[in-house]
């Protein structure tokens, strides 16, 4: 009798909070212009609601005041919703008051592993059937 058979199994992340360094040209991005590396996250867990440079300047303007971290925050919190992820290693906002760089690679990472690549937006990281040209005008 297996008694573990009826505990769900809780998704993981795909790369811890410091393995930031897996992905250097992420890692480089996100230590130089974080609002980028957001502002592309944001508009793929947004599933296009909001564009990649909308969200990038809404970062830019908080971080103007130390208050970006609160934005991340529910991006964050989004992608764990959406995903089911645990809320590891403490509160998203904790997570990104203390460690936003690493934050947002990690969350980088995550929609990579899912098949998404933030880098090209939410329209281009869709799969489309190929078109065929018409044989009609």
């Amino acid at each position: 009798m297996n008694i573990f058979r009826n505990i769900p199994i809780r998704p993981r992340w795909s790369y811890g909070l410091c393995e930031c360094g897996k992905d250097f040209c992420t890692c480089c991005l996100t230590c130089l212009l974080p609002c980028v590396t957001f502002g592309r996250i944001a508009e793929i867990v947004d599933e296009g609601k909001h564009s990649c440079c909308c969200m990038g300047f809404g970062y830019c303007c908080l971080a103007l005041f130390q208050f970006h971290w609160l934005l991340a925050c529910f991006y964050r919190e989004k992608l764990r919703s959406k995903y089911g992820l645990p809320d590891e290693p403490c509160c998203d906002c904790c997570v990104h008051f203390f460690c936003d760089p690493c934050a947002l690679c990690q969350e980088h990472a995550e929609l990579k592993s899912r098949g998404l690549d933030p880098a090209k937006g939410y329209a281009k990281s869709q799969i489309f059937p190929p078109r065929f040209p018409s044989m009609f005008r």
